[in-house]
């Protein structure tokens, strides 16, 4: 009889460890990048020192050590401040007059990560005088991630690289005015959060919340499959005004798929969307 090939057997055993997640805890990777998510399987076997991907799954559904740092291994928290500076610049320029129309503003930082991009976002729209009309909703699937972004502590051998990117992106001030460094880290002013709300969000399987005039998510649309995509640009679709703003990461799209006829650009180039259906 012919053996399967190890392929096969371990693809098997992410569905199983996949959907047992989800069935156990409630988080949905299942709609994710599958070449993405195997990867990061690997990578927390070899971390947690077992045979297969099936003692992992026994692990995780029987220690819960093992499946927070599981699900801090398949989630992605790259992020910078001022990530992209042309598209802050975008922003400055051509949303930023759009929004100075409206008496307040809901914005919808989703999948904040650690919260370099909120603080970002925080400091554009206090220098543009916009920041206490605001709210800003920033919401992760992660609580761990999402506490490191209430505490606002970043490290200071990242700041030199945050300045040129905040230069980049049109800043008015310096940078070093919105924190204040301590040792080998800073912590950025608490009044950049008073208008934040940090909140747990799954893109994956939760559904709207309340209705928003910008929603911003970046970089995080690239590690889903076509059918969460499409979930997800529905779940924006529900949530934003019309002429309401969508930003998306320099590597993701609304060409070619459903979303696109909802959406004009606001600036050439940049993935910085009006909606208009």
């Amino acid at each position: 009889m012919k053996r399967p090939a190890i392929g096969s057997v371990e693809d098997l055993e992410i569905d199983l460890l996949i959907e047992g997640l989800y069935r156990h805890s409630g988080f949905d990777f299942r709609g994710y990048a599958r070449s993405s998510l195997r990867r990061r399987v690997r990578g927390v076997v070899e971390t947690e020192q077992v045979p297969t991907v099936s003692a992992l799954q026994d692990r995780v559904l029987h220690d819960p050590a093992c499946l927070h740092r599981l699900l801090l291994g398949l989630s992605v928290h790259v992020s910078a401040m001022f990530r992209d500076p042309r598209f802050f610049l975008a922003f400055r320029r051509k949303a930023v007059p759009l929004l100075r129309t409206y008496p307040f503003i809901r914005i919808w930082q989703a999948g904040c990560s650690t919260g370099e991009e909120v603080y970002s976002l925080a400091i554009l729209l206090q220098e543009e005088g916009l920041y206490d009309r605001c709210r800003i909703y920033a919401t992760d699937m992660n609580e761990v991630v999402l506490q490191q972004a209430r505490e606002g502590i970043f490290p200071l051998e990242a700041m030199q690289r945050y300045t040129a990117n905040y230069h980049a992106s049109g800043g008015t001030e310096e940078l070093s005015s919105y924190y204040t460094a301590a040792y080998d880290s800073v912590i950025f002013r608490p009044s950049l959060r008073e208008r934040v709300v940090f909140s747990q969000h799954n893109l994956a399987s939760d559904g709207p919340f309340n209705e928003f005039n910008v929603i911003l998510c970046r970089n995080v649309m690239i590690y889903f499959g076509e059918e969460l995509q499409a979930r997800v640009h529905d779940l924006f679709a529900r949530s934003l005004t019309t002429f309401g703003l969508l930003g998306l990461g320099s590597h993701e799209s609304i060409q070619f798929g459903p979303a696109e006829r909802r959406y004009e650009p606001l600036e050439s180039g940049e993935k910085l969307f009006r909606r208009v259906h």
